[in-house]
């Protein structure tokens, strides 16, 4: 379960670390634009990391996690774009 939580864990910083590059480099209109973007790219990366890996038990958990978690950073970046 520890490397689950890795590989959810690093997807999440990659979502943070987008939604802030897209927050401070971008216009309003485009860095929402751009936050969509990053929830599509964090699904099909867990998507690939999931077909890759060689268990398959628990995948619906991992893929509910890292998609909670991306959307839920993505919802405070928009926010915050939205209350600017």
């Amino acid at each position: 379960m520890s490397k689950d939580w890795i590989a959810i864990a690093a997807v999440w910083v990659l979502v943070g670390v987008g939604a802030l590059v897209a927050v401070l480099t971008f216009e309003p209109g485009y860095a929402i634009r751009s936050l969509g973007v990053l929830a599509a790219s964090s699904l099909a990366l867990v998507s690939v990391v999931n077909l890759f890996n060689s268990h398959t038990e628990g995948i619906v958990r991992r893929q509910i996690y890292t998609a909670g978690g991306a959307y839920a950073i993505l919802g405070l970046a928009g926010l915050y774009l939205l209350l600017k």
